[in-house]
């Protein structure tokens, strides 16, 4: 395995690791905030971290905790955060919906749906104005698309041409519902399209491909001076089944805040499916062969962190 291949591998087990080790305090009720944690986000957050410059800027939805940790790259400055404490990363004064790092770029995180869309319009404006020739990557769920913001946000950042990535999580989920649940489909490439945006399809959770392909566009968007749009296909694992008189055999439920109880550290359930849904799934194919043997260090590390 190549040096630089063990690095991305062991920071996408970092970031699934440190989620767990959240997860299990979570379920003891350590925190007093709502956390969003984002099991299956972890290629697309490590990709990200990966192809940020200096003087890009990252701007984030609720759902930032793998983004947080993958810059970070440390798991006791954040659950201070979550715990409130003042050893938190921003002394806990964010909490967790709203989590940012600007020493490392992630300016901004927002727990209003489809708001982060329209600050990223006037960040990227700024940095045209400073020309750095830097980028501000904003990030959104398949539910933030359905704002109007996000609309007006995209025709700005096209019209005043303005080097951006809008990464847009589709997991096909927004809260407990079904895209085909709520609303009509939206054909997001047809809608780029239609205002002259370039659009990207990413899926399969390899975070290696994720890399080159995003680190292409970057260059791409601030060469041409222009947004463009990536869709991300992937599943917020953690499903759980809610038991309602209405649903006595339990109704599906994705999993959105809190902890969940499917994902298990006692038993170092690394993996949560056996599928390319599974970012750990894809690395473990990837390398053709187990990941024990890398997890197992990672794992102590952290424990020993937070100690």
């Amino acid at each position: 395995m190549a040096k630089n291949s063990k690095k991305i591998i062991e920071q996408v087990l970092q970031v699934r690791l440190s989620q767990m080790l959240i997860n299990e305090e979570y379920k003891n009720g350590k925190f007093k905030i709502p956390i969003h944690l984002g099991f299956g986000h972890e290629s697309i957050s490590v990709a990200v971290s990966n192809i940020m410059k200096k003087n890009d800027e990252l701007i984030l939805s609720h759902r930032n905790a793998s983004y947080n940790l993958a810059r970070i790259k440390k798991l006791k400055p954040i659950i201070d955060e979550y715990l409130l404490k003042s050893s938190g990363l921003m002394n806990s004064k964010t909490g967790s919906m709203n989590l940012i790092n600007p020493k490392l770029g992630i300016i901004y995180s927002s727990s209003i749906l489809g708001n982060n869309f329209s600050v990223a319009v006037g960040v990227s404006m700024a940095q045209k104005i400073s020309n750095k020739n830097n980028i501000t990557i904003v990030l959104g769920g398949d539910g933030s698309i359905e704002e109007g913001s996000f609309y007006e946000s995209l025709l700005m950042l096209k019209t005043l041409k303005l080097s951006s990535l809008i990464i847009i999580e589709n997991n096909e989920w927004s809260m407990s519902t079904k895209i085909n649940e709520r609303r009509h489909s939206i054909d997001l490439k047809k809608f780029s399209n239609s205002l002259g945006i370039k659009y990207i399809k990413m899926k399969n959770n390899n975070p290696f491909e994720y890399i080159k392909t995003l680190t292409k566009l970057r260059i791409q968007c601030i060469k041409e001076k222009t947004p463009i749009v990536i869709e991300v296909f992937l599943s917020t694992l953690g499903e759980w089944k809610l038991m309602t008189t209405d649903f006595p055999n339990g109704k599906l439920i994705n999993y959105h805040a809190g902890p969940t109880p499917s994902v298990d550290l006692e038993k170092c359930q690394i993996k949560i499916r056996e599928n390319i849904d599974d970012p750990i799934y894809v690395i473990e194919n990837e390398i053709n062969g187990k990941i024990e043997d890398l997890v197992k260090p990672i794992l102590k590390k952290l424990k020993s962190e937070i100690k």
